[in-house]
């Protein structure tokens, strides 16, 4: 597999330096992407680079993980207007960790291959490096003026972004600069990769590696991923989606690609999922055929939901998904998991009751038209209910149902349907 084709016909290059290709297609070398670890999880914006990183190790290349635990007690001025919090070793270590737990699901650690994943972190080299050793050793490499020429420099310094620079974050260009030179001098590194806002960090890097020890290396970056309307990719309205189930629940996290718009799903189809050309064309042209079927969405959704989560996770969220839209069953209701059936049911009229009105049993006229609200009078209720027309945890009840404790979901939920698509949920307390 050519990996630069490969990148190219997903739509994942945005600048190449020349020569790379010609580097891949001669011999196996070891590229990196730097994440930081300011989180215990990586959240959706990192997987553009760890997606780069898949299709190099399935090219018969390394792949180098290098977590920023020096570079993230400095911050990166790429792209931002503040500076950003500095984090402790205790936890930069622990972010590690986790971060490394979730990446084995996407990338192949514990083979025996040659190109078998590897991951790195530069606090490991950085640590104890003196600041007057650093300023002999790389600061004379690299003179003021190609610094300050760098956009990201400019922006901060000319006001553009933010209250200017601090000397901390100045310096961060040379610290990635060197952790490209480590990885090239011990790692047989020769290639960085990252978004396109890391180019001149990236850069620095390949010409400090060429006036220190007169080696070529290289640099590739991919586009920074927007939405179709011009929103911030990965971004919802709670905040970042998260690759930790604890954080984003699988169901969330199913739901945000499904989701997803169709012009939106084109594109993220080629970038997140290891479905192969042949196959997203073939998708792309169903989909255009029958927009309402959501062929891209669904696929995009599947594929990235077990490759992150499990199968079970996205059978589950599928089943969750069911439930809201009318096709679920009373068994699948009581399946879910609190949090599910919250997210599921986010956004419905929700109704407290009180722990002492279910405890000797209430009647559902009493329960729809008297605690609450969804019934304005009795009169209206009992004629729904005559009808078949209302349904308690998704399963329907006549005049003479009585609504008890031992019925709720996860304890303390009770899930009233009126009609077809109206849905309340009560909450006991």
């Amino acid at each position: 597999m050519n990996f630069v084709e490969e990148l190219q016909w997903r739509g994942m290059i945005h600048t190449v330096m020349p020569g790379t290709e010609e580097l891949l297609n001669k011999e196996m070398i070891s590229a990196y992407v730097g994440i930081d670890p300011t989180a215990d999880s990586l959240h959706i914006g990192h997987l553009v680079g760890v997606m780069m990183l898949k299709h190099l190790q399935r090219s018969g290349h390394k792949p180098i993980v290098l977590v920023g635990g020096a570079t993230g007690m400095i911050g990166d001025p790429s792209g931002k207007s503040e500076e950003r919090n500095l984090l402790d070793e205790d936890t930069l270590r622990h972010n590690q960790e986790c971060l490394k737990a979730q990446l084995t699901k996407l990338l192949d650690f514990d083979t025996d291959a040659p190109n078998r994943a590897e991951m790195v972190n530069n606090y490991d080299w950085m640590k104890d490096f003196s600041f007057l050793s650093f300023i002999r050793d790389v600061g004379k490499h690299i003179t003021v003026n190609y610094m300050m020429a760098k956009d990201s420099v400019k922006k901060r310094l000319t006001g553009e972004a933010g209250e200017g620079m601090s000397f901390t974050e100045f310096t961060y260009q040379l610290v990635q600069g060197y952790d490209f030179l480590h990885l090239y001098q011990h790692n047989n590194c020769k290639l960085q990769m990252g978004g396109s806002d890391q180019w001149g960090n990236i850069t620095t890097g390949t010409e400090l590696i060429r006036r220190k020890t007169g080696g070529e290396a290289f640099a590739l970056t991919c586009p920074l991923i927007t939405k179709a309307d011009g929103g911030k990719f990965g971004k919802t309205e709670t905040g970042n989606v998260w690759l930790d189930p604890a954080r984003t629940s699988p169901y969330r996290f199913y739901q945000f690609w499904l989701n997803t718009s169709d012009a939106d799903a084109e594109k993220y189809i080629r970038i997140f999922t290891l479905y192969g050309k042949d196959e997203i064309e073939a998708m792309i042209a169903e989909h255009q055929a029958a927009p309402h079927l959501r062929v891209l969405q669904k696929a995009l959704a599947k594929d990235i939901t077990i490759r992150i989560h499990s199968e079970a996770d996205y059978l589950s969220a599928v089943e969750a998904s069911e439930i809201l839209f009318g096709k679920g069953t009373a068994e699948a209701l009581h399946r879910l998991d609190e949090e599910t059936l919250i997210s599921v049911f986010e956004g419905v009229p929700q109704y407290e009751i009180s722990t002492a009105d279910l405890s000797a049993g209430i009647g559902i006229v009493d329960l729809v038209a008297d605690k609450t609200t969804i019934f304005p009078s009795k009169g209206e209720a009992r004629r729904m209910l005559k009808d078949g027309g209302v349904q308690v945890n998704k399963t329907k009840v006549g005049e003479e149902f009585i609504a008890e404790a031992s019925q709720l979901l996860s304890g303390k939920y009770l899930l009233v349907q009126k009609g077809k698509k109206n849905y309340y949920l009560l909450i006991v307390k």
